[in-house]
């Protein structure tokens, strides 16, 4: 069995997509959806930056998606590889989980590229710039990242936002609970914890505001009957109603990323291969959850073209 997913925020990266965009029309009718979808040139901000513009959550939502959905896209015209039929499941990380959705036809292009502008101008309001932040708990399981944030919480908020693997946990909340936490780190075994550079604390409670923003934009705009299952990030299990992916998107933005038990979960459902679609990030953290999985990343024409000759 085969699962197609689709990295999340922190893969965005300038030049993304400008290789596909030279080589395929299919690639290019993809970004040129989504600039017209935002009313924004966001292919040239992709193409050619500043990064810290690509950067900023409201553009790097859609642009990842954008990405993917554009490899996607070439895999199937130029290469004849279609998610329908080579996919047994999908997931993403994140916002890559609304990558999965559109690829998989749950929300058209253009929906997928609005619903992800509002999701990132969301997330970024709900909490002031500087009230929030994240870190990277480097060497930490779930149980060690569990206890450092109850410990550093003292009244705040400090929760696990990301179980990305057996190595890293991301917790997220207040920014003194964070400072706390990453001050702590060695008391609880935990190699380190380094600051996530990002404008809001994802993943927590604080986003509550977010979150109910984004139940309206999905009662105005819910996801169709998608072609292959998805793992949902926040329950790691498989999912194929419309209506029950609604509410877990919205559950999402509080929500913790259960990476780490969606890929265990797919591996117990049989999944044999990983392709990941638009970075080089989910791939290695397969392989750190799991040795015997296989994992392959596609960004570049030559990754889908090898990709293509060997199935």
């Amino acid at each position: 069995m085969t699962a197609f997913i689709f990295p999340g925020q922190g893969s965005q990266k300038v030049g993304m997509g400008a290789d596909l965009a030279e080589a395929s029309v299919h690639a290019r009718e993809v970004f040129e959806e989504v600039d017209e979808a935002l009313k924004q040139k966001l292919s040239a901000l992709m193409k050619d930056g500043p990064e810290s513009e690509l950067t900023m959550t409201a553009n790097a939502q859609p642009a990842i998606m954008a990405n993917s959905v554009a490899t996607a896209r070439v895999l199937e015209k130029e290469f004849g590889v279609a998610l329908a039929d080579k996919a047994d499941c999908v997931a993403g990380h994140s916002l890559g989980e609304y990558s999965a959705l559109c690829a998989a036809g749950a929300f058209s292009l253009t929906d997928t590229a609005k619903l992800l502008r509002l999701r990132g101008i969301a997330m970024q309001d709900a909490v002031p710039i500087g009230v929030g932040a994240m870190a990277a708990l480097l060497g930490a399981d779930i149980e060690k990242a569990t206890a450092l944030a109850d410990v550093a919480a003292q009244g705040q908020v400090c929760e696990v936002a990301n179980d990305n693997d057996p190595t890293q946990v991301v917790i997220s909340g207040h920014a003194e609970a964070i400072d706390r936490a990453i001050e702590m780190t060695k008391d609880h075994g935990i190699k380190r914890g380094i600051k996530l550079p990002v404008s809001a604390p994802f993943h927590c409670s604080l986003m509550s505001p977010a979150a109910l923003q984004m139940k309206r934009a999905l009662d105005d705009t819910p996801p169709q009957a998608f072609t292959v299952p998805l793992f949902a990030n926040v329950t790691a299990a498989r999912v194929t109603d419309p209506a029950e992916e609604q509410a877990l998107l919205v559950d999402q933005i509080t929500g913790r990323v259960r990476w780490r038990e969606s890929v265990i979960a797919m591996r117990e459902a049989g999944v044999e291969l990983f392709v990941e679609l638009g970075g080089k990030v989910l791939g290695p953290m397969v392989g750190r959850i799991d040795k015997e999985a296989n994992t392959v990343s596609l960004v570049t024409m030559e990754d889908l073209e090898n990709f293509a000759k060997g199935i």
